[in-house]
């Protein structure tokens, strides 16, 4: 899947992903610091995933879905470079993934952040209704030294 507009592409084809891009900027982001390269590699490999695009085929934006492309997904690893922040991207890259036709129909749409409420609220997100329904394991500092044989 592709969508062009404003001088910008959004793909869903890995191939075009520059990994380099993407774990320089997850590994020092709030939410995965440290992560190792290998599980960010695998991470990609088992998800489904957006790429932004400059006119010139510059990645300048990313973003994944875990899912089972039928009851449930979960969004992550949502961000455009700091450069480009404040340009309408972040919104033109949700509103492709939350449009996209194998995420229709979901019983559950996820997503954990600590910043941005206000953008994925534009785009049907909402606080969880009934939090005492969700559970969770947080391995906190999982991708620490002293965790990193998890």
């Amino acid at each position: 899947m592709t969508v062009n507009t404003r001088n910008f592409t959004i793909s869903t084809d890995k191939s075009k992903l520059n990994m380099s891009l993407i774990y320089n900027f997850i590994a020092n982001s709030y939410w995965a610091k440290g992560i190792p390269k290998s599980v960010m590699q695998k991470a990609i490999d088992n998800s489904m995933c957006f790429g932004v695009y400059s006119a010139n085929n510059e990645q300048v934006g990313f973003a994944r879905v875990v899912t089972d492309n039928a009851t449930f997904a979960y969004l992550a690893d949502v961000f455009i470079i700091p450069n480009l922040q404040g340009n309408g991207l972040s919104k033109l890259l949700v509103k492709t993934i939350v449009a996209h036709p194998e995420l229709q129909g979901l019983r559950r749409f996820l997503l954990a952040t600590y910043d941005a409420h206000g953008l994925y609220a534009q785009y049907g997100f909402k606080p969880i209704d009934n939090p005492v329904l969700l559970m969770q394991i947080n391995t906190e500092n999982v991708y620490s030294k002293n965790n990193s044989e998890i």
